[in-house]
């Protein structure tokens, strides 16, 4: 027999602790690492040549939402192509489970909105459980990443209380019976537990998701019972994750992390929204993840460390505009576009949204809050008409400076002219942005990631993140080292999410790597592929200069190609 299965020689090894990279052979035999140094290729059944590229750990993504993606599609694409092996889903207080069998719409309807999903094809997933241990067991041997899961709040809910999960605070009893189920989920394997009170989260019917109707005595409770696993972490998103924690979520942030003995993972910390750039309030910030730390409470936020880069046409429709409740009625009102150029013609209308985009709505209670493109930073990306060819590439906020006007007269007229078919790109990257992230990435509370793999495919492919990272931010502008890179997205996530087998390449652990080329390694091409059930469609992205994935010890990608083979686990956090 060989002494190993694998033997990925040649390479430069960038171990995932930030040590400086070296020169050795990786040797795996039965899923684990058995050697770094040398190797003997003919002592290994199968051989990677590794030349001139570099051996890292695999990517450890902890914000997706691919759990109801691998029930019928096993690589999480686009993820895999990135070097991505290990993903964390359940985010956001959303799990494709516990569901019962008449449930099922109303999982449908809820990721379909709030994650950006096809009704269609989650409609043909392959539904053959219920619980959220039945779940995790019906994934085993069927998988080509390793997936991890936390168990969602609004599915718990759903699960107890029915519909009241819509209209009410949940009883003791009721709670009581949350605890159990959560418990039971995490005795399982669940990463742990997610909830949101975040203000964005509707679901198909605008009702607030069910996680929202929660008080702080139920969250608490359910944090606790995951905790007493003593493995895993919290996701979760407060209410004022759109717009700046306020002092009483950093105060339930500190409080649920000494509750549950935990790490607590939000988004947005030090930028105006979950969604938006770390800004202004980065020094607030700061202190406040330095007191909870010195107090015992370990709250940690993702970082977007890639700017959003997203096209949309009025035709088409987009949901950006969510939070200019009088702008976004346009999307809600007229269906066609016929309908919605009357209404973008309508003088009185026009003078009701002339300062939506300045003023969205702030108030939970009147709906979205979502913060919208600001005119500085939409641009002019395809018109249809000869004469408009001019301003492509040009920001709503200058043409309207140029021309006197106000700048949703603006956007709004161009688009009439195309037939509302003016495609305009949301850019967020800027100066200032580069050197805000910069600054917050360097803080050990933040966490580099947030693909959101899984959710919003009819958008900008967030899977792409990891290549877009080392593309830009090591070699481009050097923002990080490669050493330090690899071990944000790989060493860090892992050790915060409780897998302590994955993250770095060493003897005895799990062998999950990536090879790549340093030196050309970035997102490449997207193409609109038909390929999930009931032929609805996706963006798909691939990156250049990543030659292989490998999850425990067998490739599933050799340059850019699905091998077939499923050696993914669900990973229980230890």
């Amino acid at each position: 027999m060989s002494r190993f299965d694998l033997a990925v020689v040649g390479g430069t090894v960038v171990d995932g602790t930030g040590l400086p990279r070296r020169r050795a052979d990786v040797g795996v035999k039965d899923g684990r690492i058995a050697t770094v140094g040398f190797v003997d290729p003919a002592d290994a059944d199968q051989v990677i040549d590794a030349t001139g590229r570099c051996v890292a750990p695999g990517i450890v993504d902890i914000h997706t939402h691919y759990d109801p993606q691998v029930t019928f599609e096993p690589y999480a694409t686009s993820s895999c192509f990135h070097g991505v092996t290990t993903v964390l889903a359940g985010n956001c207080g959303f799990s494709i489970a516990p569901t019962r069998a008449a449930d099922r719409e109303f999982i449908v309807q809820m990721f379909a909105r709030v994650e950006g999903m096809s009704a269609k094809a989650l409609q043909g997933l392959p539904w053959g459980f219920e619980t959220f241990p039945e779940y995790l067991a019906s994934l085993e041997g069927r998988l080509g990443v390793n997936l991890a899961c936390y168990v969602g709040h609004s599915a718990v809910r759903r699960w107890v209380m029915g519909d009241d999960c819509y209209q009410r605070e949940a009883t003791a009893a009721e709670i009581a019976e949350m605890v159990v189920i959560v418990a039971d989920a995490v005795a399982a394997g669940a990463a742990g537990f997610s909830s949101s009170h975040a203000p964005t989260h509707l679901d198909s019917f605008d009702r607030p998701v069910p996680s929202r109707l929660a008080s702080v005595d139920e969250l608490e409770a359910l944090v606790v019972a995951a905790g007493r696993a003593n493995a895993g972490s919290v996701g979760y998103l407060p209410l004022s994750s759109i717009g700046g924690l306020d002092d009483a979520d950093q105060e339930l942030l500190i409080r649920l992390s000494l509750a549950g003995r935990v790490p607590v993972i939000i988004q947005g910390l030090g930028a105006g929204s979950k969604v938006g750039a770390v800004g202004d309030a980065w020094d607030g910030a700061r202190l406040f993840v330095d007191d909870a730390s010195a107090r015992g409470a370990a709250v940690y936020s993702m970082l977007m460390a890639k700017p959003f880069n997203r096209t949309f046409t009025l035709a088409a429709g987009t949901t950006l505009y969510e939070g200019c409740l009088r702008f976004n009625r346009m999307f809600r009102e007229a269906s066609d576009v016929e309908a919605r150029m009357a209404m973008l013609r309508d003088p009185a209308f026009r003078d009701e949204i002339r300062s939506d985009v300045e003023n969205p709505n702030r108030d939970p209670a009147a709906g979205p809050t979502l913060p919208p493109p600001r005119w500085s930073m939409l641009f002019v990306n395809r018109v249809t008409r000869h004469e408009h060819t001019a301003l492509v590439g040009r920001t709503v906020a200058d043409i309207a400076r140029e021309q006197g006007r106000a700048p949703v007269d603006v956007m709004l007229d161009l688009a009439l002219a195309d037939d509302l078919e003016t495609e305009w790109l949301w850019a967020t990257e800027t100066d200032a942005w580069r050197a805000r992230t910069r600054t917050a990435g360097g803080d050990p509370h933040m966490i580099v990631g947030v693909s959101d793999g899984g959710a919003h495919l009819d958008r900008d492919d967030g899977a792409e993140w990891s290549s877009w990272f080392f593309d830009r931010w090591v070699r481009q502008w050097g923002g990080w080292s490669l050493e330090e890179a690899v071990r944000l997205m790989t060493q860090i996530p892992a050790s915060l999410a409780g897998f302590s087998d994955r993250g770095q390449i060493r003897p005895g652990f799990a062998a999950d790597l990536m090879v790549f080329d340093p030196e050309t390694i970035a997102p490449d091409r997207k193409e609109f592929v038909h390929d999930f059930p009931n032929g609805e469609g996706r963006w798909r992205s691939w990156p250049m200069g990543v030659y292989a994935t490998i999850v425990n010890g067998v490739p599933i990608v050799i340059d850019g190609e699905i091998t077939g083979a499923l050696p993914g686990v669900v990973v229980r956090p230890s």
